[in-house]
């Protein structure tokens, strides 16, 4: 089943059922099916054509989710952009990807000003939230006015083979170039139908779209959701009230949140003024998380909590923290250390935990390895970087880059990026098993390890620490703290104290940028 026959699914079976909430607008899935058949009559009308690359800039809306589902039935690549890169950036992917069609929110009309000049093969923008006098381009299209004159009837589509791409996700170039990871319709679908089986989905389900659409922390809950007819509640941007407030009215059963974003909701002062009884579990991904945090999200919020870890490169789904049967008898403690771990490999997926040779390292939870996978979720490769899809797919198993342990029970935990290891003394230490110590602090709300250059142990490990508000640490305090939990070496030898750690546009801690700043 190719991507394009799960909204009419969702039509048939659910069609009364409310697809859709953002902000004013409710849509049960008949007329969001509406919207999405005048998009795709509208985007033929212009043109577009299977292959062809649409470029959409925008926060969540209901117009991101219509704008997914026009490009699956038509066979387009659809190319979401982080509306939080730099010009210069956007244009970059937008020229790279050859985009022939960009949908805009109007709030970005500087942003795609300053690009148009790069990118002389994009032939149209379709404006969203367009409003009289706002001095947008008159050449390019309103939305709604595309869409006001178009048939509500279903359009026949193309033919689509399960290895046809079906969207581009740009890396965030943290770490140099960006690069077009490519998602095909077996990647997508697989993806979704592994979720649904993992995480029990049913039309019953109320998702909340905080994380961003253009980011895979949140997107592919747009396809897996739509499969069981449930509910999608989207909100433009993240704010811990207006997040509380949905769950609370719209009474949202599941989502999944990067630890940025949870860290920040269970220590807002208005936490507690909510009900949050209709959630039935939380998720959170993007990045490694405390085993503290994951102990006050959960007695905060009171439902279950999944850890997720994944990449765009895989659709994103790798493991899920998801208890084995027999471990639910554990020990609270011992069960908090699983909920907590990175988990075991997603249905979708093979995993494997290897060291430099290749061999599987001991399931001991102390040998360290690389994470290597494989699956029908794993993409086929970056777009028109055939050397770079080589030096990262081997053999038909994809090299993540990310250093872990694994467990006699399968679960792995995340140690470091490769590339984020420090090696002081001759000793390495791993970024992650600091942080989670510094996350025990009581008055640090949020922390990041990284390396600097030392003259005497060659790396020196460094704490980049925010305080919570109204609290006080000192350097010498907080160093005393970690040689508490930890071996001496691995703790750090200085803090920086700063108002908030940068970050990438996906909302994960920019340690690049910290190096930078540190070596400065």
């Amino acid at each position: 089943m190719p991507l394009n026959e799960l909204l009419p699914k969702a039509i048939k079976l659910y069609p009364n059922n409310q697809a859709i909430v953002c902000e004013d607008t409710r849509l049960s899935y008949d007329a969001f099916g509406k919207r999405v058949w005048r998009l795709c009559h509208g985007l033929i009308e212009l043109g577009l054509k299977k292959g062809d690359r649409l470029t959409i800039l925008h926060e969540n809306c209901h117009i991101f989710l219509e704008t997914y589902f026009a490009a699956a039935h038509l066979g387009l690549i659809l190319v979401p952009l982080n509306f939080r890169l730099s010009a210069k950036e956007l244009g970059m992917i937008l020229k790279d990807s050859g985009s022939r069609m960009l949908v805009a929110q109007a709030g970005f009309l500087d942003e795609v000003g300053a690009v148009l000049h790069l990118v002389p093969a994009l032939e149209k923008i379709i404006w969203t939230r367009r409003s009289a006098g706002n001095g947008i381009d008159p050449g390019g299209l309103d939305y709604e006015d595309l869409l006001s004159v178009q048939t509500e009837t279903p359009p026949a589509g193309p033919v689509i083979e399960d290895t046809d791409v079906a969207h581009l996700y740009y890396t965030s170039g943290t770490t140099g170039r960006a690069k077009g990871v490519m998602l095909t319709h077996k990647n997508v679908k697989t993806h979704a139908l592994g979720t649904i089986a993992e995480l029990h989905l049913t039309d019953k389900d109320h998702w909340i779209h905080v994380a961003p659409l253009f980011h895979l922390a949140d997107a592919w809950a747009t396809f897996a959701v739509t499969w069981v007819g449930g509910k999608h509640v989207l909100i433009p941007s993240f704010d811990p009230v207006k997040v509380f407030q949905a769950i609370e009215e719209e009474t949202v059963t599941i989502t999944n949140l990067i630890p940025t974003m949870l860290n920040m909701m269970i220590n807002h002062p208005d936490v507690g003024e909510y009900d949050y009884s209709s959630l039935r579990v939380l998720l959170s991904g993007g990045a490694p998380i405390a085993p503290d945090l994951v102990r006050r999200i959960i007695e905060t919020f009171k439902s279950d909590y999944i850890q997720t870890y994944g990449m765009t490169e895989t659709s994103p789904y790798l493991t899920l923290s998801i208890l084995k049967a027999h471990l639910e008898d554990l020990p609270w403690e011992e069960r908090l250390r699983f909920k907590a771990s990175t988990g075991r490999e997603f249905i979708g997926v093979n995993l494997k935990v290897v060291d430099e040779e290749g061999r599987e390292v001991a399931k001991d939870n102390k040998q360290v390895g690389e994470i290597i996978v494989e699956g029908d979720i794993v993409t086929p490769g970056y777009w028109n970087l055939p050397k770079e899809t080589q030096e990262a797919i081997r053999d038909g198993w994809l090299y993540t880059g990310d250093l872990a342990v694994i467990d006699p029970e399968g679960y792995v935990n995340i140690v470091d990026r490769k590339k984020d290891m420090i090696l002081t003394g001759g000793e390495n230490v791993y970024s992650t098993e600091v942080e989670n110590v510094l996350y025990m602090h009581p008055d640090i709300l949020e922390s990041a390890v990284i390396g600097i250059p030392d003259p005497h142990w060659g790396e020196a490990v460094k704490a980049c620490v925010v305080l919570k508000e109204g609290c006080e640490a000192t350097e010498k305090e907080i160093i005393s703290f970690c040689k508490e939990h930890l071996a001496h070496y691995k703790a750090p030898k200085s803090i920086d104290f700063m108002d908030a750690l940068p970050r990438t546009g996906s909302g994960k801690i920019f340690k690049k940028g910290l190096r930078e700043r540190a070596s400065n």
